[in-house]
């Protein structure tokens, strides 16, 4: 029997690398698409390097494959306060939710012939404003409507969606925020938890959703932030 294949954008570093990982330690076949890949990606991560707004780009990637069990749109941008500018809103909205929707569509095929399951990342800034990142927030807010409609729409083709809603974790995007002490401290003073995520603690909730254990979720939007949105 064929192993699973998921296909994880974003995948060759941080959120999108910790997913990979965990679904290779479970006998998944995975393929990383991206820009930018750690330069100790596991090699057993079959790593395509393509434009994730451009959907023609990624599909090679799957040359020989008719079925996928597993789609996870991990790739995003953050441009912080020049997302106030027309350009650069229109960018991270691009990268973030279009080119999710975009190559979702291109795979159902291959997702409908064996019941596959989708996860997107939202954020927990899908709840909350953000003075700062317009674009990131708009359009974290929009993947996880995008992902109810697309749960109810292909609920009847065997295809379950659902989005994750991170909080703060270490990546290399929330450096940030993690080198400026008086910010990280107001942070850490919020977080019930008393930590950031570690990127194979998102990682977990994604590999749940897309496995046979939430055979009965779909359209949820899952917090993973520590209690953070809660307070």
């Amino acid at each position: 029997m064929t192993a699973p294949l998921a296909l994880i954008t974003g995948g060759g570093t941080g959120i999108g690398r910790a997913t990979a990982e965990r679904l290779l330690s479970e006998g998944w076949r995975v393929i990383a698409v991206g820009l930018d890949c750690d330069d100790d990606l596991p090699p057993a991560i079959r790593f395509h390097r393509a434009d994730v707004t451009d959907t023609a780009a990624i599909l090679p990637a799957l040359a020989g494959e008719t079925d996928l069990h597993g789609f996870v749109h991990c790739a995003g941008i953050l441009r912080h306060e020049r997302e106030w500018q027309t350009a650069d809103f229109d960018a991270v909205m691009q990268v973030n939710v279009s080119a999710g929707f975009a190559l979702a569509n291109a795979l159902l095929p291959r997702l409908e012939t064996v019941g596959g399951a989708i996860v997107m990342l939202a954020s927990m800034w899908a709840i909350f404003g953000s003075a700062g990142a317009p674009a990131y927030t708009a359009s974290k807010g929009a993947v996880a409507a995008l992902a109810r409609s697309m749960a109810v729409a292909w609920a009847p083709k065997g295809i379950r969606v659902n989005s994750v809603a991170p909080g703060w974790v270490e990546t290399r995007m929330s450096a940030r925020a993690r080198s400026d002490s008086e910010r990280a401290q107001r942070i850490n003073g919020r977080i019930p938890m008393g930590r950031w995520a570690q990127p194979s603690e998102v990682a977990s909730v994604i590999r749940f959703l897309l496995s046979p254990d939430a055979a009965y979720v779909t359209g949820t939007m899952l917090p993973i932030d520590g209690g953070y949105s809660v307070c």
